[in-house]
Protein backbone atom coordinates (compact mmCIF):
# COMPACT_ATOMS: atom_id res chain seq x y z
CA UNK A 1 0.00 0.00 0.00
CA UNK A 2 1.34 3.41 -0.97
CA UNK A 3 2.09 5.57 2.10
CA UNK A 4 -0.32 8.48 2.37
CA UNK A 5 -0.83 11.44 4.64
CA UNK A 6 -4.14 11.56 6.54
CA UNK A 7 -5.16 14.77 8.29
CA UNK A 8 -7.44 14.21 11.30
CA UNK A 9 -9.32 17.24 12.62
CA UNK A 10 -12.17 17.77 15.07
CA UNK A 11 -13.68 20.34 17.40
CA UNK A 12 -11.93 20.48 20.76
CA UNK A 13 -13.30 17.79 23.08
CA UNK A 14 -14.39 15.37 20.35
CA UNK A 15 -11.81 12.75 21.32
CA UNK A 16 -9.45 12.85 18.35
CA UNK A 17 -6.27 12.57 20.44
CA UNK A 18 -7.52 9.43 22.20
CA UNK A 19 -8.57 7.84 18.92
CA UNK A 20 -5.37 8.71 17.05
CA UNK A 21 -3.17 7.36 19.85
CA UNK A 22 -5.10 4.12 19.90
CA UNK A 23 -4.89 3.72 16.13
CA UNK A 24 -1.12 4.19 16.19
CA UNK A 25 -0.71 1.75 19.09
CA UNK A 26 -2.83 -0.96 17.46
CA UNK A 27 -1.60 -0.59 13.87
CA UNK A 28 2.14 -1.07 13.18
CA UNK A 29 1.64 0.32 9.69
CA UNK A 30 0.38 3.67 10.99
CA UNK A 31 2.59 6.46 12.31
CA UNK A 32 1.81 9.80 13.96
CA UNK A 33 3.50 12.96 12.70
CA UNK A 34 4.39 14.69 15.98
CA UNK A 35 3.72 18.43 16.03
CA UNK A 36 5.70 21.22 17.67
CA UNK A 37 4.04 23.43 20.28
CA UNK A 38 4.93 26.33 22.55
CA UNK A 39 2.46 25.34 25.26
CA UNK A 40 3.71 23.57 28.41
CA UNK A 41 3.26 19.79 28.68
CA UNK A 42 0.12 18.48 30.33
CA UNK A 43 0.17 15.70 32.88
CA UNK A 44 1.59 12.46 31.41
CA UNK A 45 2.62 14.10 28.14
CA UNK A 46 6.15 13.35 26.97
CA UNK A 47 8.44 15.40 24.76
CA UNK A 48 8.93 13.91 21.27
CA UNK A 49 6.13 11.40 21.85
CA UNK A 50 3.08 13.65 22.23
CA UNK A 51 4.63 16.91 21.00
CA UNK A 52 7.96 18.57 20.48
CA UNK A 53 7.72 21.12 23.28
CA UNK A 54 9.72 24.16 22.18
CA UNK A 55 10.25 27.79 23.13
CA UNK A 56 8.79 30.69 21.18
CA UNK A 57 12.28 31.43 19.88
CA UNK A 58 12.78 27.90 18.57
CA UNK A 59 9.33 27.96 16.98
CA UNK A 60 10.13 31.25 15.23
CA UNK A 61 13.39 29.83 13.88
CA UNK A 62 11.65 26.85 12.29
CA UNK A 63 8.93 29.08 10.88
CA UNK A 64 11.50 31.53 9.53
CA UNK A 65 13.25 28.72 7.67
CA UNK A 66 9.92 27.66 6.09
CA UNK A 67 10.23 24.47 8.08
CA UNK A 68 6.55 24.09 8.91
CA UNK A 69 4.08 22.36 6.64
CA UNK A 70 1.37 24.08 8.67
CA UNK A 71 1.19 26.19 11.80
CA UNK A 72 -1.51 27.97 13.79
CA UNK A 73 -2.22 29.90 16.96
CA UNK A 74 -4.70 28.01 19.14
CA UNK A 75 -5.98 29.40 22.45
CA UNK A 76 -2.86 31.49 22.99
CA UNK A 77 -0.36 28.77 22.09
CA UNK A 78 1.33 27.98 18.80
CA UNK A 79 1.35 24.63 17.03
CA UNK A 80 3.13 23.52 13.89
CA UNK A 81 4.08 20.40 11.97
CA UNK A 82 7.52 20.32 10.38
CA UNK A 83 7.96 19.31 6.77
CA UNK A 84 10.86 17.09 7.81
CA UNK A 85 8.71 15.18 10.30
CA UNK A 86 6.11 14.32 7.67
CA UNK A 87 8.65 13.46 4.97
CA UNK A 88 10.60 11.11 7.25
CA UNK A 89 7.47 9.34 8.45
CA UNK A 90 6.20 8.83 4.89
CA UNK A 91 9.63 7.55 3.82
CA UNK A 92 9.34 4.83 6.48
CA UNK A 93 6.60 3.23 4.36
CA UNK A 94 3.78 3.71 6.84
CA UNK A 95 0.49 5.58 6.64
CA UNK A 96 0.97 8.91 8.41
CA UNK A 97 -1.61 10.68 10.57
CA UNK A 98 -1.44 14.39 11.21
CA UNK A 99 -3.66 15.47 14.12
CA UNK A 100 -4.37 19.19 13.73
CA UNK A 101 -7.20 21.71 13.73
CA UNK A 102 -9.16 22.70 10.63
CA UNK A 103 -7.03 25.81 10.06
CA UNK A 104 -3.91 23.68 9.81
CA UNK A 105 -5.78 21.21 7.62
CA UNK A 106 -6.47 23.98 5.10
CA UNK A 107 -2.75 24.77 4.91
CA UNK A 108 -1.90 21.10 4.40
CA UNK A 109 -4.46 20.81 1.58
CA UNK A 110 -2.74 23.65 -0.24
CA UNK A 111 0.75 22.21 0.29
CA UNK A 112 -0.16 18.54 -0.25
CA UNK A 113 -3.33 18.22 -2.37
CA UNK A 114 -3.16 14.42 -2.21
CA UNK A 115 -3.53 14.38 1.60
CA UNK A 116 -6.79 12.82 2.82
CA UNK A 117 -8.85 14.69 5.41
CA UNK A 118 -10.87 12.97 8.15
CA UNK A 119 -13.19 15.04 10.36
CA UNK A 120 -14.56 13.78 13.68
CA UNK A 121 -17.83 15.09 15.09
CA UNK A 122 -19.27 14.78 18.60
CA UNK A 123 -22.62 12.96 18.88
CA UNK A 124 -24.36 16.05 20.28
CA UNK A 125 -23.80 19.52 21.63
CA UNK A 126 -24.57 18.29 25.15
CA UNK A 127 -22.00 15.52 24.95
CA UNK A 128 -19.37 17.91 23.63
CA UNK A 129 -19.95 20.32 26.52
CA UNK A 130 -19.80 17.43 29.00
CA UNK A 131 -16.46 16.23 27.62
CA UNK A 132 -14.92 19.70 27.65
CA UNK A 133 -15.99 20.44 31.22
CA UNK A 134 -14.84 17.02 32.39
CA UNK A 135 -11.25 17.36 31.18
CA UNK A 136 -10.06 19.36 34.22
CA UNK A 137 -6.99 20.55 32.29
CA UNK A 138 -8.05 24.11 31.49
CA UNK A 139 -9.24 27.16 33.36
CA UNK A 140 -13.02 27.81 33.26
CA UNK A 141 -12.63 30.74 30.87
CA UNK A 142 -10.59 28.56 28.50
CA UNK A 143 -13.26 25.86 28.60
CA UNK A 144 -15.92 28.43 27.71
CA UNK A 145 -13.82 29.66 24.79
CA UNK A 146 -13.17 26.10 23.58
CA UNK A 147 -16.88 25.32 23.68
CA UNK A 148 -17.78 28.52 21.83
CA UNK A 149 -15.26 27.83 19.06
CA UNK A 150 -16.12 24.13 18.89
CA UNK A 151 -19.72 25.02 18.05
CA UNK A 152 -18.36 26.90 15.05
CA UNK A 153 -15.83 24.22 14.11
CA UNK A 154 -18.46 21.50 13.62
CA UNK A 155 -19.51 23.26 10.42
CA UNK A 156 -16.13 22.54 8.81
CA UNK A 157 -16.82 18.84 8.23
CA UNK A 158 -17.88 19.41 4.61
CA UNK A 159 -14.33 20.54 3.75
CA UNK A 160 -12.94 17.04 4.42
CA UNK A 161 -12.91 13.77 2.48
CA UNK A 162 -14.37 11.67 5.31
CA UNK A 163 -16.53 12.38 8.35
CA UNK A 164 -17.14 10.20 11.41
CA UNK A 165 -19.38 10.76 14.43
CA UNK A 166 -17.52 9.72 17.57
CA UNK A 167 -20.33 8.29 19.68
CA UNK A 168 -18.37 5.11 20.47
CA UNK A 169 -14.57 4.99 20.57
CA UNK A 170 -14.28 1.32 19.55
CA UNK A 171 -16.53 1.82 16.54
CA UNK A 172 -14.87 5.08 15.53
CA UNK A 173 -11.43 3.43 15.63
CA UNK A 174 -12.73 0.54 13.53
CA UNK A 175 -14.16 2.89 10.94
CA UNK A 176 -11.05 5.02 10.80
CA UNK A 177 -8.90 1.92 10.34
CA UNK A 178 -11.00 1.07 7.30
CA UNK A 179 -10.40 4.54 5.90
CA UNK A 180 -6.64 4.19 6.39
CA UNK A 181 -6.61 0.88 4.52
CA UNK A 182 -8.65 2.24 1.61
CA UNK A 183 -11.88 0.50 2.59
CA UNK A 184 -13.83 3.43 4.03
CA UNK A 185 -15.73 4.78 1.03
CA UNK A 186 -19.02 4.50 2.94
CA UNK A 187 -17.76 7.20 5.34
CA UNK A 188 -16.86 9.68 2.61
CA UNK A 189 -18.50 13.10 2.58
CA UNK A 190 -19.29 12.41 -1.07
CA UNK A 191 -21.41 9.37 -0.11
CA UNK A 192 -24.93 10.80 -0.27
CA UNK A 193 -26.49 8.45 2.30
CA UNK A 194 -23.69 9.02 4.80
CA UNK A 195 -23.78 12.76 4.17
CA UNK A 196 -27.54 12.83 4.76
CA UNK A 197 -27.15 11.05 8.11
CA UNK A 198 -24.52 13.53 9.26
CA UNK A 199 -26.57 16.51 8.09
CA UNK A 200 -29.55 15.17 10.01
CA UNK A 201 -27.44 14.91 13.17
CA UNK A 202 -25.97 18.40 12.86
CA UNK A 203 -29.24 19.97 11.78
CA UNK A 204 -31.18 18.41 14.65
CA UNK A 205 -28.97 20.02 17.28
CA UNK A 206 -29.00 23.68 18.25
CA UNK A 207 -25.29 24.36 17.87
Amino acid sequence: MTPRLFVVSAPSGTGKTTIVKRLVEENPGVSLAVSHTTRPPREREQDKRDYYFVSDTAFDEIRGDNGFLEHADVFGNRYGTSRREVSEKLASGRQVILEIDWQGAEQVRRAKPDAQGIFLLPPSREELEKRLRGRNTDKPEVVERRFFEARHDVRKWTDFHYVLVNDDIDETCRRMSKILTGDGAQYAVSDLRHRARVEELIGADDW
